[in-house]
């Protein structure tokens, strides 16, 4: 959960769909620095998917977790380069 993670920024994209919560992220993902984290809360289910997609295929970030709070999703993304 967010509490074992050192959260340099929170972007809330609650209400948005696919695909501004992986667009939102991405735009602020660059505006961290190498070794930060964002956590990214959503309320669509599949940001889930999207996100994992996103980072999985994307260099210079790493999803560190993700986690479902009911009708939430948390995502914590690391800046790795």
């Amino acid at each position: 959960m967010s509490e074992a993670f050192d959260i340099a920024e929170t972007l809330d994209v609650k209400g948005a769909s696919c695909p501004m919560p992986v667009v939102k992220t991405k735009s602020a993902i660059d505006d961290l620095a190498e070794g930060e984290i964002l956590e990214v809360v959503a309320t669509d289910s599949g940001s889930m998917s999207d996100l994992d997609g996103w980072a999985t295929g994307t260099d210079g970030v790493e999803l560190l977790e993700q986690v479902e709070d009911g009708d939430v999703y948390k995502h914590y993304v690391q800046k790795t380069a």
